[in-house]
């Protein structure tokens, strides 16, 4: 019988208060253990993603970062939003470093923290260059997610962006519409799997946070995410090229409320001469559990 010990940091993720955003599990070192150990991990934690970091020699990490891997509680993923920013938290812990490096599935991902007195840290990462894939047709995204084609808003387009995962991000027109949405997941995944998207995420312009700019959605695994920093930085560079973002501005993306874990994700991106670049997703973090794993 095996006797493994995991050091665990259970942090919430996009919010400065615990109890609220996304909760991310962090093994501090999972070095020794295999892909199916992992991911055995990664259901027992049950949270959207658990990540694992693996310690290696310090000019290496210098160089390329602290390497990571991020299981969901079904697979591994190249990327993910909230799962980099809370692992950067909890590595940079209280040393007030201005920067964390992350070795990721999809290369070099660094993190960036601001220190505001009397505030709590920010930490804003930087995706990898958008890409624009393909826009799609309102009738047969209808059909796949059980809407009516005119429950999309009618100025902006339903497109698949990438920052290193996949997103068809779908603008519903009401918020109302998009807070009583119920997807099937079967038939959702038909239309991912046959097109060029991951995922869905749902946003729209209206919001229940003033000077909010999305409310958003990500209804996945017959379940939903409180928070997606990969999709939120698909949805700001999707912003700024449709004009709901102008370039280099700020803009608050609200998520989870549905759920009762309002998250607050901060989005920017620059443009440079027709194409969006330096996508950037930010937010707070708040730890809430160390603990120990053994099997």
């Amino acid at each position: 019988m095996s006797n493994k010990r995991l050091q665990l940091v259970q942090i919430d993720v996009f919010s400065s208060r615990p109890l609220e955003g996304n909760a991310l599990a962090v093994v501090l070192d999972g070095r020794g253990l295999s892909d199916a150990e992992m991911q055995a991990v990664a259901r027992e934690t049950n949270l959207s993603e658990t990540t694992f970091v693996l310690p290696r020699d310090a000019a290496l990490e210098q160089e390329r970062g602290i390497r990571v891997r991020i299981f969901t509680v079904a697979e591994e993923l190249p990327f993910a939003g909230h799962p980099t920013l809370g692992t950067a938290f909890v590595l940079r812990g209280a040393s007030g470093a201005a920067e964390i490096k992350l070795d990721l599935n999809v290369g070099t991902v660094p993190v960036h923290f601001e220190e505001t007195p009397g505030e709590p840290a920010f930490g804003e990462m930087t995706q990898i260059a958008p890409e624009f894939k393909s826009r799609h047709e309102r009738r047969a995204v209808a059909e796949a997610l059980g809407l009516s084609p005119g429950d999309f808003d009618p100025d902006l387009p339903i497109e698949t962006v990438s920052t290193g995962l996949a997103y068809t991000i779908v603008p519903i027109q009401a918020l109302a519409r998009l807070q009583a949405l119920r997807i099937d997941p079967v038939r959702a995944g038909r239309y991912l799997a046959e097109h060029d998207g991951k995922f869905f995420y749902f946003v729209s312009r209206e919001t229940v946070t003033p000077g909010a700019r999305l409310h958003a959605r990500m209804l996945f695994y017959g379940g939903e995410d409180p928070a997606t920093g990969s999709a939120a930085g698909c949805a700001a560079a999707w912003m700024v090229a449709h004009g709901v973002a102008r370039p280099e501005e700020r803009a608050l993306i609200e998520q989870g409320i549905e759920m009762q874990r309002p998250s607050r994700i901060f989005v920017r991106a620059s443009k440079m001469d027709d194409r969006v670049v330096n996508v950037r997703v930010g937010g707070n973090a708040a730890e809430v559990m160390r603990s120990e794993m053994r099997f």
